[in-house]
């Protein structure tokens, strides 16, 4: 079967790079945007030229020209959204209304992945302010798609390794120390932590995937589903020695997101739902819901206890 053209939207940013790897590695013609606004930024200039050079097309258009959009659509199949709704890093999740029109406008797209990526927005209608922004936000792009009648797969990856297993759980902290670490609550919550380069994989096996039209991809591999103790004693088993531990209750974790600017407060609510909470083990999936390990055996997921090697 031929595959799918690929465009990536968002490709130089942390996820959005792994998936232009991902497409081509598995042999889809694939597409970049390029947007005007780069301006100057030559560390992304010189990466789009990489993907260039690896094969990929670059495809000039921007959010805020619409024709640019259409055109740049009716050049592919698939189109993958990659831009960041990270609100330490920037928040653009509503800039996906723009291609969204476009995509119905063209009307040649076979899927639209939009940008999420992250904990599933459907099951987080109680989220806390302000963090619940990035649910609802992605909330109204899922209500656009599916208004539009654009056939589309949306990916919940649960926690990226780099963010959660680096950091042992711990906000703030992406390098696991060797001396101490802060236990969040009983640290005995389960979470789900994936490797970016497999969220990658996983998302472009789906594209061509009959099974995940109108549907969505939750990545839980089985042996990464670990709560923050477990991770610990990985790391101390991992460097050969206990750490010195900590303990912030939940009354007192949400005292202290208070006291946080804006952005800050968005991140650590969703540390307190996924560390206290459960959010992303409290459910199980239903209809039209898939689970990528499952649909996809043949992918070697990396362990977190092997990702947490590259700190030693």
């Amino acid at each position: 079967m031929e595959k799918s053209r690929v465009l990536v939207v968002g490709a130089t940013g942390y996820l959005g790079k792994r998936l232009v790897k991902a497409s081509l590695a598995n042999g889809h013609p694939t597409f970049v945007l390029l947007r005007p606004e780069i301006g100057v930024d030559i560390e992304k200039i010189q990466l789009l030229l990489s993907f260039k050079e690896q094969g990929a097309k670059l495809v000039e258009a921007s959010f805020s020209d619409h024709q640019s959009l259409v055109d740049a659509v009716k050049q592919v199949d698939v189109v993958i959204c990659a831009i960041s709704g990270v609100h330490i890093r920037s928040h653009h999740i509503l800039l996906q209304l723009n291609l969204i029109k476009a995509i119905k406008e063209a009307g040649n797209i076979k899927r639209f992945l939009p940008s999420e990526f992250g904990t599933d927005p459907s099951r987080m209608r109680h989220a806390i302010e302000p963090g619940r922004v990035t649910f609802d936000d992605k909330m109204v792009i899922r209500k656009a798609i599916e208004e539009a009648g654009i056939p589309f797969t949306y990916v919940t990856a649960n926690c990226f390794a780099g963010y959660f297993v680096g950091g042992l759980s711990q906000p703030g902290s992406i390098i696991p120390s060797t001396d101490h670490v802060l236990l969040l609550g009983h640290a005995n919550v389960k979470a789900i932590y994936v490797d970016e380069d497999d969220i990658a994989t996983y998302t472009i096996k789906a594209v061509d995937d009959p099974r995940m039209v109108n549907k969505t991809l939750h990545i839980r591999p089985p042996e990464n589903i670990l709560s923050q103790t477990d991770l610990v004693q990985a790391w101390e088993e991992l460097i050969g020695k206990q750490l010195s531990k900590a303990t912030i209750s939940e009354e007192d974790f949400l005292t202290k997101l208070k006291s946080m600017d804006f952005a800050e407060q968005v991140g650590l609510g969703h540390y307190y739902h996924i560390c206290y909470e459960g959010c992303l083990t409290n459910f199980e999936l239903g209809d039209n819901e898939e689970e990528a390990t499952q649909l996809y055996p043949e992918v070697n997921y990396v362990r977190a206890k092997d990702y947490l090697k590259r700190y030693l």
